[in-house]
């Protein structure tokens, strides 16, 4: 079994992602995420906000519509632009993305011994078409293929209400959906998915271009590093000049070194004034009186192919246990509180009561289930850093065995010190 199959494996038998409406077949392209896959995903995008949002000055937040009034797509280009090309088999018409080899091979080899001929690449728009309205005509509109529009079209509305000045951000997280042809690797290119992006405006001079740029490229590639990815298998890849976006002056990747290849997860962009100036928006510095239209930096990441990263990252085994080294911030536990024995009732009765104050801080499992060795290595499978055992000794003098996930090491801590203890191990 390989690493991807036993991702895959893991993530459904221990509630972390499922087929979508899978006891009718499922359907390709989207996923479900379960008690501890929406937990992960959660606390992903709780750094990210915290960190983009929180810890700094110079950016505040959004949350707009999915749907947008059509002609936010005519104005940006994605009606015109936003394509990828396509071939047609002739023998069962199914349709390939052109420039994906693998699945051009997989799809030959769907046909075993026949003869394969391929239409000519034709561009096909990855716009989400839906249909509002109770009586007919309905009115055509699209799901968002790109979070980024629901911030220019508010830009104004920003500046005017919170009064932020350039240099500034505006971060958004939200669902985006992508009428891809050819879903696969996972979560990897799914047809409904979540970004989290940051736009930065700056004034529309080159030198500030490149110090941005590389200052969020650093940024972001840091940030990835702080939770736990190994750096040995993150890089920056620039992009050639035709696999640029229609809005994109210059762009950069950083990929993931995972076993389908160097995937990209997060983009850094500069898409100049673009956005701005095909929606006629215009910056007027409150002190003197300039009016210009801002130049863009943005950084693009998603949320699902995070995860699905940062799993594969955190996976490992040693002997007889699997286990997931998912940094404390992002584990869906916290901590795991353990009766030493299920049939004692003194200690159970001990263990609920350090449950109880635990859980209004932390994100606490409960597990009684089996002898001590196979709850340790259950919790060591679902990523949660430390394990809290009641014991006998815990009745005697107040204190609990903590155990370590990742090194195994056992140490004994006060009970009434074990919220600080935590909460230390979390900040550190």
């Amino acid at each position: 079994m390989d690493l991807m199959e036993k991702i895959t494996s893991l993530a459904k038998r221990r509630g972390f992602i499922f087929p979508g409406s899978e006891i009718y077949g499922g359907i390709q392209g989207f996923w479900d995420y379960g008690p501890l896959g929406v937990e992960l995903k959660n606390n992903i995008k709780h750094e990210w906000w915290r960190t983009m949002v929180y810890n700094r000055n110079d950016v505040v937040g959004i949350d707009a519509s999915i749907i947008m009034n059509p002609e936010v797509w005519k104005a940006s280009g994605h009606l015109d632009s936003f394509t990828d090309p396509l071939v047609e088999c002739k023998v069962c018409h199914q349709r390939v993305r052109a420039d994906n080899k693998e699945a051009i091979e997989e799809h030959k080899e769907s046909h075993k011994d026949e003869i394969i001929e391929w239409t000519e690449s034709k561009l096909f728009n990855l716009m989400t078409e839906v249909f509002l309205g109770v009586t007919e005509p309905k009115q055509k509109a699209y799901l968002r293929g790109e979070i980024t529009q629901g911030v220019f079209v508010n830009f104004q509305n920003i500046v005017y209400s919170t009064r932020i000045k350039i240099p500034f951000g505006i971060a958004q997280i939200g669902k985006a959906f992508r009428n891809e042809i050819t879903p696969g690797n996972f979560t990897f290119r799914s047809r409904e998915f979540e970004q989290m992006e940051l736009e930065y405006f700056i004034k529309p001079e080159e030198k500030e271009v490149e110090r941005v740029f590389e200052y969020w490229k650093e940024q972001r590639m840091n940030w990835y590093v702080g939770l736990g990815i190994k750096k040995v298998n993150l890089r920056f890849r620039e992009h050639a000049v035709s696999e640029k976006a229609h809005y994109a002056r210059k762009a950069e990747d950083i990929e993931y070194k995972s076993s389908f290849g160097w995937k990209e997860f997060e983009g850094v962009h500069y898409r100049g004034d673009w956005d701005l100036s095909r929606h006629k928006l215009i910056y007027k510095d409150p002190k003197t009186g300039e009016e210009y239209t801002p130049w863009v930096i943005e950084t693009s990441g998603g949320v699902d192919r995070s995860l699905l990263f940062f799993l594969i990252d955190a996976y490992s085994e040693d002997k007889d246990r699997k286990i997931l080294k998912l940094h404390p911030k992002l584990s869906p536990y916290k901590l795991a509180v353990f009766p030493l024995l299920a049939n004692n009732k003194k200690l159970v009765e001990k263990a609920r009561k350090i449950f109880a104050e635990l859980r209004r801080n932390f994100y606490v499992a409960w597990d009684d289930r089996g002898n001590i060795g196979k709850r340790y290595f259950s919790q060591d499978e679902i990523g949660t850093p430390w394990c809290v055992t009641i014991d006998f000794q815990t009745l005697d003098d107040n204190t609990v065995t903590v155990r370590d996930r990742d090194t195994t090491r056992q140490e004994r801590v006060s009970v009434d010190n074990l919220e600080n203890y935590f909460h230390n191990k979390l900040v550190g």
